[in-house]
């Protein structure tokens, strides 16, 4: 019962990644892409891709290609226009024109520090009991008092700032 249980799921595994898959709903076959051939990109470092934009022409645009072999002259500027966008999809000026990704990007860096200030406000709140006593002014210099009445260490600690004959901080 496993091992034929086993063996199916196998064999449904070896079919579901051949090359020819059954295109679900559909009556054809899809093939996997084949990375090995050249490709399109539009990048500004790559300025004549391997292969034109436009790979399937319609009637008119191979009528249009026919043109293209006469004189150039004899062509509108439309035509020049659509002659290089089957060739590219985007010129350098359209390459270069900024986004207005970094919008995005500022917007969700703001909200995600908005949401942490009401995180930390929070904890303040109801997370965090209140400030110790021993933070306060009077108990702070009490407690620098109490050290150097005790000359705690007087080499190179509180003690050895201190002055004792005019009992101030030595300048």
């Amino acid at each position: 019962m496993l091992a034929s249980r086993v063996f199916h799921l196998a064999g449904r595994r070896s079919i579901c990644t051949s090359l020819c898959l059954r295109a679900h709903g559909h009556a054809g076959v899809v093939k996997a892409e084949d990375y090995t051939l050249p490709a399109y990109v539009d990048r500004r470092d790559v300025p004549l891709p391997e292969v034109a934009f436009v790979r399937d022409l319609s009637a008119q645009q191979r009528a249009l290609k026919e043109k293209e072999k006469a004189s150039w002259s004899a062509l509108s500027v439309e035509e020049k226009v659509e002659l290089y966008r089957m060739k590219f999809n985007e010129t350098y000026a359209e390459m270069n024109k900024g986004t207005n990704e970094w919008k995005t990007i500022l917007g969700g860096v703001f909200f995600f520090l908005g949401f942490t200030g009401l995180i930390l406000i929070w904890q303040k709140h109801f997370m965090y009991g209140p400030i110790p006593h021993t933070f306060s002014e009077e108990w702070v210099s009490a407690q620098t008092k109490r050290m150097l009445d005790m000359r705690a260490n007087p080499v190179e600690g509180i003690s050895a700032q201190w002055d004792f004959d005019k009992n101030e901080w030595k300048k």
